[in-house]
């Protein structure tokens, strides 16, 4: 599949797939997945969860990672698109 970057767990890409995962979502879980070197069912970072953060901050994520139609978006639609990105 020419349309997609190389994927090392093909099963964990099409069941994220299936769950409504974006394709470059499913391939980022799929592979850190499949790395020796990365643990990606471990807890993450030390940020507050979305709902902790203002409008404005939530925005400015949004910019950072190019998310589309952002400055229509309200908090809620916000936290959504950050979370599916």
């Amino acid at each position: 599949m020419a349309d997609r970057p190389s994927i090392k767990n093909e099963e964990t890409y099409e069941a994220l797939r299936a769950d409504g995962a974006s394709k470059e979502k499913a391939a980022r879980i799929a592979n850190a997945q499949a790395s020796d070197d990365q643990s990606p069912s471990q807890k993450g970072g030390k940020a507050p969860p979305y709902e902790e953060w203002t409008k404005d901050a939530l925005y400015e994520r949004a910019q950072e990672l190019d998310i589309e139609g952002r400055s229509d978006m309200d908090k809620d639609a916000l936290i959504k698109a950050l979370r599916n990105h």
